[in-house]
C-alpha cells in the first residue's frame, strides 16, 4: 500500500508549493493541463496560462509553475465555491474529491468570516489562481490514486515577521491560518533558523498561507513530528515564489510504502479520585463538561457511602502522568475538596489512526472522521466520531442512533475488516 507523506517542516506550504511538488513527484503534467482548460471556461476568466520551469532553491532542484492571468477577480465568497465546484464537475471528479474541494473553500470563508464579520471580502483568495491551487491539487491527488486516507504530514512551519496584505500589515501568521489550525485542531512547529549574532531570529515572512494549510488539514489524515518508519519509493520537490537566506523555499513530498504501525503502545497515566458529598450535580456535570474540554482522557462518577454513612460521589479522572497537577488544580478549584488521591499506572493502548471517510444519508454525502485501530499491522476494531454521527444526525434531523446503524451497514457494505 503506497502512502504520501507531506513535509512541510522545511519551509511551510502554499497551494502552489503543493501542486508544483506533486508535479514533480507524478510527471502528470497533462492534469494541470486539463484543470486549466476547464478554468479557462469560466465567465470571469480571460486567459489563464502555465508554464512549469525547473528552479534551483538554495541548490535543490524543483519544480515551479509560473502562471500567467487575465481575469475579472471575485471578492464575494459564494463566487469563489461556485467557480471551484464549477471545474470540479467540469473534470468529472469523484464525489469525495469534490467535497475536499468544497470543504477547503468552506474552510477559507469561514475563517475570513470569524475575522471580519459577516460583512468581508476575500482579498488574497480572491483569484483564479486560488481555484487552480485548490482543483489542481485535489485533481492529481484522486488521479495518481493517493487516498485522503493514506496522507500523513509533517507539523507545518508558520514563518515568521510581518507580511503586507490588503488589510495592511499584519504578524506572521496571519489571522485566517491560525483559525483554520484552531477548527482542525492541528499541529505546527517553531521555525528553526540560524541564530545571528544577537541571539534574534532571522525574518522570513509568511511561510504558510491560507490556502496552503486548508488544503492541508482537508487531505492529511494524521501529523507526525518526524518520518515513521518506512520504505521511499518516490521524492518530488516544489519551489514557492520567494527566495529565503538560509533555508531552501521548497515543499517535499514522498510516495512511501509499508507504513509502519507499531504494535500496542505503553502510555505512563494517572489516575485521581476524590470524594465529595457537599455539592450539587449542576456542578459535578459542570465539572465533567471541563475536564474533559482540558483534554483528559476519561472522566466518570460513582455513587459511594461516605464517612457517617452519607451519600456522596467519587470523581475519578484518568490523564497523562504529566498532566496530573493541572487536574488537581481544576478538581480543588472546582469542587473545594481538599485531598485528592493519586495512582501512577501504565496503560497499553493498540495503535490507532484517525482517518476519514465518504458516507451517504438521505441522498446526501458526508465526510465523517473514522478511528482505525491497530495491533500487529491488523484492523482490529473501526469507529465513526461521534461528533459527526451527531452532526449529520442533527442536520437531517434523524434519531442518532438511525445513523450508526446506517454508518455500520456502510462500513460492512465496504468489506473495511
Amino acid at each position: 500500500m503506497k502512502y504520501l507523506l507531506i513535509d512541510p517542516k522545511i519551509s511551510g506550504i502554499s497551494g502552489d508549493m503543493l501542486i508544483n511538488s506533486l508535479l514533480d513527484l507524478t510527471e502528470r503534467y497533462d492534469l494541470i493541463e486539463d484543470v486549466i482548460s476547464k478554468i479557462n471556461e469560466l465567465e470571469n476568466c480571460k486567459c489563464i496560462s502555465v508554464d512549469i520551469l525547473n528552479m534551483k532553491k538554495l541548490g535543490i532542484m524543483s519544480k515551479y509553475m509560473e502562471i500567467l492571468i487575465d481575469e475579472k477577480k471575485f471578492h464575494n465568497p459564494e463566487m469563489l465555491k461556485k467557480c471551484v465546484l464549477k471545474v470540479c464537475e467540469k473534470l468529472n471528479m469523484a464525489d469525495e474529491s469534490i467535497l475536499t474541494c468544497e470543504n477547503i473553500v468552506d474552510d477559507l470563508i469561514l475563517a475570513e468570516k470569524n475575522i471580519h464579520g459577516e460583512d468581508f471580502h476575500l482579498h488574497e483568495v480572491a483569484s483564479l489562481d486560488t481555484v487552480l491551487d485548490i482543483v489542481g491539487s485535489i485533481y492529481i491527488l484522486e488521479k495518481c490514486e493517493y487516498s485522503l486516507n493514506q496522507i500523513i504530514s509533517t507539523y507545518p512551519v508558520l514563518g515568521n515577521g510581518y507580511v503586507n496584505i490588503d488589510h495592511g500589515i499584519l504578524p506572521v501568521p496571519v489571522p485566517a491560518v491560525l483559525e483554520i489550525l484552531k477548527k482542525h485542531n492541528a499541529p505546527f512547529q517553531r521555525l528553526q533558523t540560524p541564530k545571528n549574532d544577537n541571539l534574534d531570529e532571522i525574518e522570513v515572512g509568511e511561510l504558510t498561507t491560507p490556502t496552503g494549510i486548508a488544503i492541508l488539514c482537508n487531505i492529511t489524515s494524521e501529523f507526525c513530528k518526524s518520518y515513521p518508519s518506512s520504505k521511499i519509493l518516490k521524492i518530488g520537490y516544489g519551489a514557492g515564489t520567494k527566495d529565503l537566506k538560509h533555508t531552501p523555499n521548497i515543499l517535499r513530498v514522498l510516495e512511501i510504502s509499508n507504513l509502519d504501525f507499531e504494535n500496542i503502545s505503553e502510555e505512563k497515566m494517572a489516575l485521581l479520585e476524590t470524594n465529595v458529598d457537599d455539592i450539587s450535580g449542576e456542578i459535578i456535570g459542570h465539572v465533567i463538561n471541563k475536564v474533559m474540554e482540558e483534554g483528559a482522557s476519561d472522566v466518570f462518577v460513582t455513587p459511594v457511602i461516605g464517612k457517617k454513612n452519607r451519600p456522596a460521589n467519587k470523581i475519578t479522572i484518568i490523564c497523562k502522568y504529566a498532566e496530573f497537577e493541572k487536574y488537581t488544580k481544576l478538581l480543588m478549584e472546582e469542587t473545594g475538596t481538599l485531598g485528592i488521591r493519586i495512582t501512577e499506572f501504565n496503560r497499553y493502548v493498540a495503535d490507532r489512526k484517525l482517518l476519514h471517510m465518504l458516507v451517504e444519508l438521505n441522498d446526501r454525502k458526508f465526510r465523517i472522521n473514522v478511528k482505525y485501530s491497530y495491533i500487529n499491522n491488523k484492523l482490529v476494531n473501526i469507529k465513526p466520531e461521534y461528533e459527526d454521527l451527531k452532526r449529520i444526525s442533527e442536520e437531517l434531523e434523524i434519531p442518532l442512533r438511525k445513523v450508526s446503524e446506517i454508518v455500520k451497514k456502510q462500513f460492512d457494505e465496504k468489506r473495511l475488516f
